[in-house]
């Protein structure tokens, strides 16, 4: 793999005219796509195989028009101090909001009356309008969301309190400034880390072009396969990340190959070769990852992760053809003043220690004590795990500002905290002899339940083969009171089921949230058992050795799992909230430890591959296993740091999201990166190098013939180099034939 890369590496810098062509194009095309493309309108929730979607795609097939998938929304009423809603002039207020609602969208499905419909709480103090769209909440008109917000204006003026809930407010979350925060803080760490504007610029230039052809893809696909706001923040978190770090080590490696005297085209195409083969392996581990988050079997969360491989994907070409053919318009500019100078000259400062070298030295002579000091420490960190709590932010999650948070308050204070999470029962009659019986036998039996505050009563559809009936918790959406009502409703059905033929289904948000944290779990093993194996193999292929990758993959289960208890600790917990824009605490997202197992991981084996391949490069070359750690630290820490400070500094950008999952997704991937990096990789893992020794780097000589030798280390491609006059001219006449 490294001659094939060398040569590559040496054609993008010869032609780099047509390669930089190439991309410049392919980035047009990408932007006219999305510039082009029409609006995404949808951006749909399915969880296949659970109940809850099978409820939820009944009521579809047997509702015809009912927009069982439409938008809703609630414009909640308190009336003033001694006052009740039941009040002439109170009661005049909400008819007029009722007709503003009507006449004020096309969209409108229905509007409710309070006073009909029974939606007046107990002491009359507050009341509510349901409204419901044709359309999903993608699909509503700035319009129709407008006159949504100013139904209840004229009702404030007159001192009642007015909020609106529901998802026909959902927008598209803003990401605010701090991404650009972000970027501007890996641009300070590039300058430091390479003392050369040119070279700083350089990653970022090619991870925006490589990040910008990911979203604009992304953008331009939106509609035709589906994909919500989310996956292009995500594609474009991961895809900026990668982007920076994998330029870095080719830049840092063409940098170093200057300084030993060669020639710019054949320090493009040994940086290519070598650090670029550490880029293929760590990019097809972070592919590895997302892809795999397919075996959960949700389509939102495939989709994020197939789009954010693919932009991973175009981060390595990008790293393997843009940089070098970039580099090739740089010249030697790519160095500092001091470096040109200095280049192929004898380096004096060879035997200077850097602080790399200090910390590994320091690594070997207390490698035990770095090791517990290592592992006790994240394992204090993962201790909130063990009281992690799991669900789908609501709107009790959103912060107090939001006039959707209010409005869930004030139904919770007017009619209990389970209405803001109504369970909706679906009764299938079609196999029953007698349907209106055995509704009526449904709607006893879940009275008659611990923890239910109110049933309504059955609803049947036109074809009287199908009825509906809502049902309200004692407990608010995300409490485990109500995912017991859940289950207890559904064991109830099982035997209603046995007694009349009806099927009964739970669905609604509160029992779609149940069944997708319970998907979830049961997905967790099976898909972390498939990439960590997965990975494992493509490790033992990089390292020739077992013990470095269940090294490295036991490291990554330390950090993640630390990962997880800072995450519980600041988003479930409520510590240091307000320093992360946390106003309201509560469970964490269901999706987050499947999700961190993926992305951390394929990051994770990042730092592994780069930090650790040098390494095995200088035991390659025969030095001794604890030199050869030195060796990786002097050459390969500085450049390890700093691609994972710019890592942490573009995710932690994304904490500023008014989106809870966005802010959250930012705050996990940034501490995961420095946990990984600056304890597992910097500390644990050369110690447990120092530890093992020779065994380390060790094969079974039966596995060492099956297992393809791809050359990671370059060792052959020096070979073929020092056999060739100037380490030059056979690598020309490949490229002839290239």
């Amino acid at each position: 793999m490294a001659t094939f890369l060398y040569k590559l590496g040496r054609l993008a810098f010869r032609r780099r005219r047509y390669v930089a062509l190439i991309w410049v194009a392919l980035l047009a095309v990408a932007g006219f796509g999305a510039a082009s493309a029409s609006t995404a309108t949808s951006s749909s929730f399915s969880i296949p195989g659970t109940e809850a979607q099978r409820a939820f795609d009944l009521l579809e097939q047997r509702f015809p028009g009912g927009s069982a998938d439409g938008a809703t929304a609630r414009v909640v009423f308190k009336a003033p101090d001694n006052e009740k809603m039941s009040d002439p002039a109170n009661k005049a207020e909400v008819d007029k909001v009722i007709g503003e609602l009507k006449s004020g969208s096309d969209q409108i499905a229905s509007v409710s009356d309070p006073y009909t419909a029974g939606a007046v709480s107990k002491d009359g103090s507050t009341a509510y309008v349901s409204v419901s769209y044709k359309v999903n909440s993608m699909e509503l008109t700035d319009g129709t969301r407008d006159a949504l917000e100013d139904a209840g204006h004229a009702a404030q003026k007159s001192g009642m309190t007015v909020e609106i809930g529901g998802d026909a407010l959902m927008v598209i979350p803003e990401t605010g400034v701090t991404e650009i925060i972000g970027v501007a803080i890996a641009a300070i760490v590039l300058v430091i880390t390479f003392g050369s504007l040119i070279a700083a610029g350089l990653p970022l230039l090619t991870a925006l072009i490589g990040v910008g052809i990911g979203v604009s893809t992304i953008t331009a696909l939106a509609n035709v396969l589906d994909l919500g706001s989310t996956t292009s923040t995500l594609a474009m978190m991961i895809g900026l990340a990668v982007g920076i770090d994998y330029a870095l080590f080719i830049v840092s490696r063409y940098r170093a190959e200057l300084a030993e005297g060669r020639e710019r085209e054949d320090a493009a195409g040994r940086a290519v070769g070598t650090a670029g083969s550490a880029v293929v392996f760590a990019g097809l581990t972070v592919v590895i990852a997302l892809v795999g988050l397919a075996v959960v079997n949700i389509p939102m969360l495939s989709k994020m992760g197939f789009a954010a491989a693919g932009t991973v994907a175009i981060a390595v070409l990008i790293a393997l053809t843009l940089v070098p053919a970039l580099l090739g318009f740089a010249g030697k500019r790519v160095l500092g003043r001091k470096a040109r100078k200095a280049a192929g000259a004898p380096d004096k400062t060879e035997d200077k220690p850097n602080m790399g070298t200090r910390w590994a030295r320091f690594v070997l002579r207390k490698p035990v004590w770095v090791l517990l000091v290592g592992v006790i420490g994240l394992g204090t960190v993962a201790v909130p795990v063990a009281s992690l709590e799991m669900g789908l932010p609501d709107e009790g999650s959103q912060p107090t500002s939001t006039t959707q948070r209010r409005a869930y308050d004030l139904l919770s204070d007017g009619f209990g905290p389970g209405f803001n999470g109504p369970l909706m029962v679906v009764v299938d009659t079609a196999d029953s002899s007698d349907g209106k019986t055995a509704a009526k036998q449904v709607t006893d039996e879940i009275s008659g339940i611990k923890g239910v505050v109110a049933v309504t009563p059955a609803q049947f559809n036109k074809a009287g083969d199908t009825a509906m009936i809502t049902v309200v918790p004692k407990d608010r959406p995300s409490s485990v009171d109500t995912e017991n009502v859940v289950h207890a409703i559904r064991d109830a059905g099982k035997d209603i089921k046995s007694d009349t033929g009806a099927e009964v289904l739970v669905t609604g948000s509160t029992a779609m949230n149940i069944d997708f944290s319970q998907k979830m779990n049961d997905a967790l093993l099976p898909y972390l058992a498939l990439v960590v194996g997965l990975a494992f193999l493509l490790l033992m292929v990089v390292f020739r050795s077992v013990l470095v990758p269940l090294k490295a993959a036991l490291g990554f289960l330390l950090s993640v799992v630390a990962a997880l208890g800072a995450v519980v600790a600041v988003f479930q917990w409520g510590w240091l909230g307000s320093l992360f824009g946390v106003e309201q605490p509560g469970p964490i997202m269901s999706m987050m430890p499947i999700f961190m197992v993926g992305v951390v991981f394929g990051l994770a084996m990042d730092y592994e591959v780069f930090l650790v391949t040098r390494m095995r490069e200088a035991y390659v070359h025969g030095e001794k296993p604890g030199q050869a750690i030195v060796t990786g630290f002097r050459h390969g820490a500085r450049v390890v740091t700093a691609a994972a400070v710019i890592m942490m500094a573009v995710f932690a950008g994304f904490i500023g999201s008014s989106e809870q999952m966005v802010k959250m997704i930012g705050f996990s991937l940034a501490i995961a990166v420095f946990f990984d990096a600056f304890v597992v990789r910097m500390a644990i893992v050369p110690a447990v190098l120092a530890l093992l020794g020779h065994r380390a780097w060790s094969l079974p000589r039966w596995l060492d013939r099956i297992l393809p030798n791809v050359d990671v280390e370059g060792e052959g491609l020096r070979e073929q180099l020092d056999e060739t006059p100037g380490g030059e001219t056979g690598g020309e006449r490949e490229l002839t034939r290239v």
